[in-house]
């Protein structure tokens, strides 16, 4: 299975399977955080929003050259490193990769052992809210 993974994923997968200390995941998680990019304040709006978050988290997409390129943010430190994470993982790859992607890379980072089951189960809420993205895109791609 993780053969037919993208090189992104995996390479984020093995990073935190070199870790063996939760509180280290952690700061892993903190330290992806901090890199996020600012999304733009005025794209913070309902409809970019993913549901079932206790925390606040906004995802927005968009295609450069077929490939999708997410921006996102969370107002809550560890989600927030978790959707840069899934950003990092994720960004530069088609529709089809995104859609085609499994969501149990995360149970290979270790990480849903370290987390909440609220933040475990927002984790599969943004994930799956990013592969709807791509799904628009590229059904907006092929209407085009």
């Amino acid at each position: 299975m993780s053969d037919t993974r993208p090189a992104s994923v995996t390479k984020i997968v093995s990073r935190f399977q070199k870790t063996a200390d939760p509180k280290r995941r952690y700061q892993q998680l903190l330290w992806f955080a901090k890199k996020l990019d600012p999304m733009p304040e005025d794209q913070k709006v309902p409809e970019n929003k993913v549901p079932g978050c206790v925390s606040q988290v906004f995802v927005i997409a968009h295609l450069e050259d077929g490939r999708v390129m997410y921006q996102a943010d969370s107002d809550a430190q560890i989600t927030k490193g978790l959707v840069a994470l899934l950003v990092k993982a994720l960004n530069g790859l088609t529709p089809e990769e995104i859609t085609a992607l499994a969501p149990d890379f995360i149970q290979e980072t270790q990480l849903d052992v370290s987390l909440t089951p609220s933040r475990a189960n927002g984790f599969y809420n943004i994930f799956k809210a990013m592969q709807q993205r791509a799904a628009t895109l590229a059904a907006s791609v092929d209407m085009a």
